[in-house]
């Protein structure tokens, strides 16, 4: 243990900027794709069909293996999950770029959002590892989301740009050559990871199960939003996904070594913190959407001058993010998420009064700033509660099921919210509008309501209490109960 802290005194701020940039590059590759499908389509012919697959298929397998990919960085070893992932993604962009048909270009998004999955959780863990509890740690995820924001406020600039003055296959192309100057400089400076004693296996009845749950949950929400809430082909996606949980839910409790131990969730801070996760995106995913169909279709402004505007939400993002482990140090983690989510329900109701006609530049920019601040603000207090209040060997697969709460917000968000909004006359969308705004800050409401599972203790103590535990389980190895004591 002693060689890798010395690894980790020497190498921390280069390897935890190389962390970051994985995420930076999973985030970049999401607002990237979007602006460019439109060319996509018409370079390789792709039907209006079947065109969302090249959004879906990443989509879909992303969100399903996240969790099954957060334990196989535990079990594995986080570093070395974390620079398969990374490689997988890289050579997967790589594909893309160069694919010559639609359903080639499907397969290696498949490939790519697989390794996305090993790759975002092991770089979750791997950052609570290189970074020491406290102000280091609140740090380091504050420039997490920082970057992850700078991601997405990247991409929808650069997609344009690149997109119509090099082609659409450069977008990939930009994630190999970040890809393999990351790999380079990981194999380099990240710590090697520490062999463990016990033998442990891979769930792989708990892997199948949540994997296919997960899939077919994000499945059936996403597709709601084109086939209709109400319609069988909707709901039999999340029955299915319902039924692959419960024998999960059964499995996990029969099994002796768990792919997510279920009193994980029972923990009130781990729950309070996907909770939060799942609410943030779940409100300023549905309410951004909304605002970029009201700006080009109520608005009438055109795709490339709109993508101006909206970069404007990450870069909040990114202020919120770099000021949020200052705001958690003195407030503490709930206090910290009710901050962000009265900012981002601030941001919200300056949506829903949104003219019908005109050019809000001003209510918009305002809108927005304060979404960002509050996803900045709430995200670094629900991320950092959540891997805090995991045990240690099961911080990989706690990231994992962070990234999952996410992944499903965005989709509920979106499935739910924004089939009421369309269900209007062509001649008056304002009130559908209205009516999604209001829904997201409804939304926004209920994540204020779950911060209260949070601990209201200041960060610095909650990481003190985890210590004490931590001993405690030390000197009383055999004991399951006392093992997890401090989830409780």
């Amino acid at each position: 243990m002693s060689s890798f802290a010395g690894n980790n005194r020497r190498a921390g701020p280069l390897a935890i900027a190389i962390v970051c940039m994985s995420q930076f590059m999973v985030i970049l590759d999401v607002t990237i794709v979007v602006i460019a499908l439109p060319a996509i389509r018409d370079g390789l012919e792709f039907s209006d069909a079947g065109l969302q697959w090249v959004f879906t298929a990443y989509t879909l397998v992303f969100g399903g293996l996240l969790i099954c990919g957060g334990r196989v960085a535990d079990l594995a070893g986080r570093r070395r999950i974390f620079l398969v992932g990374l490689a997988l993604f890289t050579a997967a962009s790589a594909g893309c770029a160069l694919a010559g048909s639609p359903e080639a270009l499907v397969a290696v998004r498949v490939l790519q959002g697989a390794g996305a999955a090993l790759l975002s959780p092991a770089a979750l863990a791997l950052l609570t590892t290189l970074s020491e509890p406290g102000e280091a740690r609140r740090r380091a995820v504050g420039w997490w989301t920082a970057v992850a924001a700078a991601g997405g406020a990247i991409g929808w600039v650069i997609g344009g740009l690149i997109t119509e003055y090099a082609g659409w296959r450069w977008i990939f192309a930009v994630n190999v050559a970040i890809g393999l100057v990351a790999l380079a400089i990981a194999l380099l400076v990240l710590p090697t990871d520490k062999k463990s004693t016990e033998r442990r296996r891979l769930d792989l009845g708990g892997a199948l199960t949540v994997t296919a749950g997960l899939a077919l949950l994000v499945y059936g929400l996403t597709s709601a939003g084109d086939r209709g809430l109400a319609r069988l082909s909707s709901w039999l996606p999340r029955l299915l996904a319902t039924v692959a949980f419960i024998i999960f839910i059964r499995h996990e409790e029969r099994t002796a070594d768990p792919l997510l131990p279920l009193r994980l969730l029972r923990s009130l801070p781990v729950a309070g913190a996907n909770l939060t996760a799942l609410t943030i995106t779940a409100s300023t995913s549905s309410a951004m959407y909304l605002a970029v169909m009201y700006v080009q279709r109520v608005l009438g402004i055109p795709a490339g001058q709109a993508s101006l505007l909206f970069p404007a939400v990450n870069l909040a993002a990114i202020a919120g993010a770099l000021l949020s482990p200052r705001l958690l140090g003195r407030l503490g983690a709930r206090r910290s998420l009710l901050a962000g989510f009265a900012s981002i329900t601030v941001g919200i109701t300056l949506l829903v009064a949104l003219p019908p006609q005109g050019l809000p530049v001003v209510q918009l920019l305002a809108a927005f700033a304060f979404i960002g601040m509050g996803i900045g603000t709430a995200s670094v207090a629900s991320t950092q509660t959540g891997t805090d209040a995991a045990d240690p060997a099961y911080r990989g697969v706690a990231s994992g099921v962070l990234s999952s709460a996410a992944q499903v917000g965005t989709a509920i968000g979106v499935a739910l919210l924004v089939p009421l909004a369309s269900a209007t006359t062509d001649s008056d969308v304002i009130p559908g509008y209205w009516i999604g705004f209001v829904g997201a800050g409804v939304i926004a409401l209920a994540g204020a309501l779950s911060s209260f599972l949070v601990p209201a203790v200041r960060t610095d103590y909650l990481a003190e209490f985890r210590g004490s535990s931590q001993a405690s389980r030390q000197s009383q190895k055999g004991n399951d109960h006392h093992d997890h004591a401090r989830l409780r």
